[in-house]
């Protein structure tokens, strides 16, 4: 599709063709993302003199619980447009995933995973977590080839231009919107330094870097899903996941006071004597 001028476009067709072979640009960037934050981990696991293919192995189980936990909780909380026609629930490659779902199932799972294997718990988090939202970041781009995910009109230069059959119902007349996916992957990439950053001065306790994520990406979220008009279920007016990024920025920061309040009292130092991931 052709932009307009101070617009930004959207992709003509959301399938990549090379040849005989059609892609969906959606799992494209899930693949991509995922192949990025792998290699992210193992880089980082390596500099904390560990086996990097104890990442890949640990990707193996952790990925896909991640893509079912997530796709579960799209289902789950938006489960009024799946109604009459369930098989689409497993169309997966049609855009449909919902983080807050896949951060625990693929938590969880990852966690099980080093506990099976005697790998190191907190090195282990502080190794990986920066690239859960790198991975987050370049996943966001399907979004865009999905024409899906996008926000309120505006007349901002950076407005993305939809198709007329993509607009929701009631916003026919507008052409630009805001692109809120764009918004997070852009959000999702300075929290991936933050967490590097944060990691390299040792500001924290090991094993924190989860809960800086937690509070860290649903706070963007916060801000970002008040921009969006897809369809979404409510809980006392308010959008779920709204619901959702409040409770999980409140949880994060109480555990992360906790964990320095801990430290403090005890009166050991925040990076001991282990090296840090780089």
């Amino acid at each position: 599709m052709k932009g307009i001028l101070g617009a930004l476009p959207s992709p003509a067709t959301s399938e990549i063709v090379i040849g005989p072979l059609h892609l969906r640009a959606y799992g494209l960037a899930i693949a991509l993302g995922v192949i990025a934050a792998v290699a992210l981990a193992r880089k980082r696991w390596a500099a904390l003199d560990h086996d990097p293919d104890e990442i890949s192995g640990m990707a193996l189980w952790a990925v896909p619980a991640g893509l079912v936990g997530a796709r579960l909780y799209h289902v789950v909380t938006d489960y009024q447009r799946y109604e009459g026609r369930w098989g689409e629930a497993v169309q997966i490659w049609n855009g449909g995933l919902g983080i807050p779902g896949g951060l625990l199932a693929g938590t969880l799972v990852g966690v099980w995973y080093a506990r099976r294997h005697q790998m190191p718990l907190a090195e282990l988090i502080d190794a990986t977590i920066p690239a859960v939202p790198l991975a987050q970041a370049i996943g966001r781009l399907g979004n865009w080839f999905n024409q899906e995910l996008f926000g309120r009109p505006t007349s901002l230069p950076w407005g993305l231009e939809i198709d007329a059959t993509k607009r929701p119902q009631g916003f026919e007349a507008f052409s630009t919107f805001h692109p809120t996916f764009l918004y997070e992957a852009l959000w999702n990439l300075a929290l991936c330094g933050l967490l590097v950053w944060l990691d390299r001065r040792r500001l924290l306790p090991r094993g924190s870097l989860l809960w800086v994520y937690v509070g860290g990406y649903f706070t963007g979220r916060l801000w970002i899903e008040s921009l969006r008009i897809d369809p979404a279920s409510l809980i006392l007016g308010v959008r779920v996941n709204i619901w959702v990024s409040v409770a999980a920025v409140a949880f994060s920061g109480l555990v992360i006071a906790r964990q320095v309040r801990r430290r403090e009292t005890a009166g050991a130092p925040l990076d001991g004597s282990a090296p840090h991931a780089r």
